[in-house]
């Protein structure tokens, strides 16, 4: 971003700041727009939440940055405090009227009551903790979380965020501390983390905590950052470079080690536990609300299971047919797939040689598609995308592979980061699949272009919906085909419906766990069976469902609405329909509740009608 935008960036956030402390009231008590009253509220949740903030990038290491030197608060007192910001947030949009709204303000008024009614919901549950369900868990957990955090957001650009990133490494420990705390609250609660992930979370803690203190990714990333900075002299950084050490080795590493001990503490009441959430004294009903919350629908848990189980039918009919036309032809569905998992000629070396390369071709996947997108969509994003690597700490925990939004400045590029834990788990047949969920026309096109849409307040530029976000980029898997892009490519094809049945099965054992008792390796067995994946990234898997319930059946969904409408569209204006405007209405207001979207892809139709 040009020096001149950054200014303006920069006085708008002051100028809400000064609303923030000011005032906004004017006139009966309204506020100016709905808009100011959304940016109001946004801004208020960002100056509590000083990681988020510095995740925008917006203002690090200027006058205004009084954040990067802070982490947010952890506990029962930071969860009341977050509920009564929804209480009071609820309250002031709810002084408009919605009826007198523009259509975009309507649409800004529902986001906001929604979010803040469902946020109100998780109230009635007592054993939720601030941080979520489990704050100590192998992928959502906030000890993997926040180191993370500290490799990869916090910016070093000069003095100012290279002390403050010493300044964070000390208030890391004591809220690693708040963590392990929160855990031992809700374990007296009756919720103990299931034991499978107990265990992963300690094998995560030792690989974080391993080696010497110097050769910790805390402080060696912090110091090829340093590196980077031009101004910033070798004695300042030597100087840093020392105080980062110590506040790893004195703060950070003890936490860490007490957190191991608790958790082992309570693994012989882990043992006890099922898989899912429903296990709980009023788990029925946090589930339900963790199913609607995540695919914006009332699809009850029986509804989407049965969902589930006929799309895994019908993508393995269609795999079925592609793979004997490649000659494979014995063996189940998912037999043949795992033989293709491991055939050699599929496989790069799990090396650095192999990760290398693995890397360079998704960089060259994606820039073959993107040359294609200009036929497709009228709008295209302004921030690049960049392959990397998950960081090697979070490797163990993490997913195939995650997108990251760029910063609203521009100082951060859009990134698509690729587990290279074990190269063999990626045979190459299945790469271009993943770059185009994960990349281009995924995330990437729906992440960074709602970052770029105007006149929009700041809470409409977040990814709130899950179905809507992950439902795009499972139909950019699909169009990608539709495009051509797995043409002479049949088992680049298979790779797309292997993921597509991925995400099928993913309806069935997520309620099968959480509503149907289901064990943990009831759910294994039936995603192995079903899809051909390899035992040990399906466990991975699983325990992801595990440790947060209902997200994995916003994929499915939220693809299925989007083809719906898309058919509907079609079928009403025949000849006058425009894949690029479809493209345009469906990404052209950031993301939506998937009944918000049907709302708008109605309008679209009817004002292109006679």
């Amino acid at each position: 971003m040009k020096s001149w935008k950054k200014i303006v960036v920069r006085a708008l956030l002051l100028a809400l700041a000064v609303a923030l402390f000011a005032g906004y009231k004017i006139g009966f008590g309204h506020p100016f727009t709905i808009n100011q009253l959304a940016n109001r509220q946004a801004l208020h949740f960002l100056l509590r939440s000083p990681e988020t903030l510095t995740q925008l990038g917006l203002i690090e290491g200027t006058w205004l940055d009084r954040h990067s030197g802070k982490l947010a608060e952890v506990g029962p007192a930071a969860r009341e405090k977050d509920y009564a910001f929804l209480e009071k947030s609820l309250a002031e949009v709810q002084e408009f009227d919605r009826a007198e709204l523009s259509t975009q303000d309507r649409i800004t008024y529902d986001i906001l009551v929604d979010q803040y009614s469902s946020g109100l919901a998780g109230r009635r549950f007592a054993w939720l903790s601030s941080e979520g369900l489990y704050p100590i868990s192998p992928m959502w957990g906030t000890q993997v979380g926040l180191a993370t955090f500290m490799q990869v957001n916090h910016v070093v650009k000069n003095e100012k965020t290279a002390r403050n990133y010493v300044e964070r490494l000390k208030a890391m420990g004591p809220k690693l501390d708040a963590v392990t705390a929160e855990m031992e609250r809700q374990a007296k609660l009756g919720l103990i983390l299931p034991v499978s992930l107990l265990d992963r979370s300690v094998a995560m803690i030792a690989d974080t905590t391993a080696g010497s203190v110097d050769a910790n990714p805390l402080v060696t990333s912090f110091v090829d950052r340093m590196k980077a900075v031009k101004d910033l002299p070798p004695a300042l950084q030597a100087e840093l470079r020392t105080a980062a050490i110590a506040q790893v080795k004195d703060g950070v590493l003890p936490a860490y080690q007490r957190m191991t001990a608790a958790l082992q503490a309570i693994r012989p009441q882990a043992l006890q536990q099922a898989a899912g959430i429903g296990r709980l004294p009023e788990g029925a009903e946090y589930y339900a609300l963790m199913l609607k919350e995540m695919t914006s629908t009332d699809y009850t848990p029986e509804q989407v299971h049965q969902l589930g189980l006929a799309e895994v039918a019908r993508i393995g009919g269609e795999m079925d047919a592609l793979l004997q036309g490649q000659g494979l032809t014995q063996g189940t569905v998912a037999e043949r797939v795992q033989q293709l998992r491991q055939d050699p000629r599929y496989l790069l070396p799990n090396t650095d040689a192999g990760r290398a390369e693995m890397l360079a071709r998704y960089g060259k996947i994606l820039e073959e598609v993107n040359a294609r997108m200009p036929a497709f969509f009228a709008v295209l994003p302004k921030q690049k995308l960049v392959v990397e690597r998950v960081p090697v700490t979070a490797e163990k925990g993490s997913a195939g592979a995650y997108y990251e939004a760029p910063a609203l400045d521009g100082s951060r590029p859009g990134k698509f980061f690729a587990n290279l834990r074990n190269v063999a788990e990626s045979p190459t047949w299945g790469m271009k699949t993943l770059a185009y969920h994960e990349g281009i026309p995924g995330h990437h096109f729906q992440i960074a272009q709602a970052l770029s849409i105007p006149d929009l307040p700041f809470i409409r530029q977040q990814t709130l919906y899950s179905a809507y976000a992950e439902g795009w980029a499972l139909y950019a898997e699909r169009l990608a085909a539709e495009i051509g892009m797995y043409q002479d490519d049949p088992l680049g094809d298979l790779g797309r419906l292997q993921a597509e049945m991925f995400r099928a099965v993913r309806l069935v054992v997520d309620t099968g766990m959480h509503a149907k008792s289901w064990t943990r390796e009831e759910a294994i067995q039936y995603m192995v069976a079903n899809t051909g994946m390899d035992e040990g990234s399906v466990t991975t898997e699983i325990e992801r469902y595990m440790g947060l319930p209902g997200q994995a059946c916003a994929y499915k969904v939220g693809q299925l609405k989007i083809l719906e409408l898309r058919e509907k569209a079609k079928k009403a204006l025949g000849a006058k329909f425009d894949l690029k405007e479809f493209h345009r209405v469906v990404l052209g207001s950031s993301a939506v509740p998937l009944t918000v979207l049907e709302q708008l892809v109605d309008e679209w139709i009817a004002g292109q009608q006679p």
